[in-house]
């Protein structure tokens, strides 16, 4: 399936932050964060029902409102359905580290119903009732099978219908997105953190099964949990949500080195790498500052000398 039909922008805004990832961000707080991405030119936007147990949606929805519909490309995901949650006690979703009321559970429902019913709550969630792209979210996580077998045809239906405007899946794991990819009907994939400037299994199998199916990626955390958000790496960075393996942070060490080199800076190359190879369509970053927005788009849009790319090669930093 070509993914040539939705024209994605290349720089696009992960709208996690927004429904409170890893710290509580109030209404303004995120309306500035969405304004700054606006007004530095993004135009694609990602969220997700899991994103805050609907916050994401309700605050990137009403933001977007306010924008004329032609000028953005927006998608959210499926897969997890909000029910009410029995057990909630007044605490938070901190377990799924979003500071939000976890009165809502999530619920796996792969079945046509339940990715119908998705789309209309994320409609009324938004208050937006087009959806470019619709993602099946970390299918893997539940049953990869039973989404091949139930979760994709239903998205090709509702695809064909018009419902939405193209389908994908959204993964951190290289094997689910190959399967993926060479099972179903894919428009786009995103790949979280499986090809950035620090390392690329994605490279192996995910990137030739797209370019042989015509399927184009959309990169996400292309900053691997923030290990190259910075110019100068730290030892004490998170990889994984662990420790950083000492192969990995020698090698972060070395990426740093040759950019300073040649007077890059480290995230500036990290948010531009994705973009090198020709399946990549997009890339989307987080970020729940308004000053993180615009200097991201500006390390999106800044030289890169083509010597920089070379010299990573050379050394195996980078696929050839």
């Amino acid at each position: 399936m070509s993914s040539t039909e939705l024209e994605l922008p290349t720089l696009g805004y992960g709208a996690a932050n927004v429904g409170n990832l890893f710290r509580e961000l109030s209404d303004d707080e995120a309306w500035a964060v969405l304004e700054a991405a606006w007004d530095s030119g993004i135009r694609y936007y990602d969220t997700a029902p899991h994103y805050g147990l609907g916050l994401s949606e309700k605050r990137l929805g009403a933001f977007l409102q306010t924008k004329p519909r032609d000028e953005f490309v927006l998608s959210t995901k499926a897969g997890r359905l909000l029910r009410p949650n029995p057990d909630h006690d007044g605490g938070l979703d901190t377990d799924n580290d979003f500071h939000v009321p976890d009165d809502l559970r999530r619920v796996w429902d792969f079945s046509e119903a339940g990715i119908r019913a998705s789309i209309a709550e994320s409609q009324e969630r938004l208050g937006i009732e087009r959806i470019d792209l619709l993602y099946l979210h970390d299918p893997e996580r539940h049953d990869l099978d039973l989404a091949l077998a139930e979760a994709f045809p239903a998205l090709e239906t509702v695809r064909d219908e018009g419902l939405v405007g193209a389908i994908g899946v959204g993964s951190m794991v290289s094997d689910a997105l190959t399967r993926s990819v060479r099972e179903a009907d894919l428009n786009l994939i995103m790949v979280a953190g499986r090809y950035t400037l620090l390392e690329q299994p994605a490279a192996a199998e995910v990137l030739p099964a797209c370019a042989e199916r015509e399927t184009g990626i959309v990169a996400a955390s292309v900053f691997n949990s923030g290990l190259l958000a910075q110019s100068e790496p730290r030892r004490d960075g998170r990889y994984e949500y662990g420790q950083l393996p000492e192969e990995l942070w020698e090698r972060l060490v070395r990426i740093a080195a040759i950019c300073k080199d040649h007077d890059v800076p480290l995230p500036a190359a990290a948010i531009q790498f994705p973009l090198q190879s020709g399946v990549v369509r997009s890339v989307v970053v987080g970020g729940s500052r308004p000053a993180q927005l615009r200097q991201n788009a500006e390390y999106a849009a800044l030289q890169i000398p083509a010597d920089l790319w070379a010299q990573l090669a050379d050394e195996g930093l980078i696929p050839a």
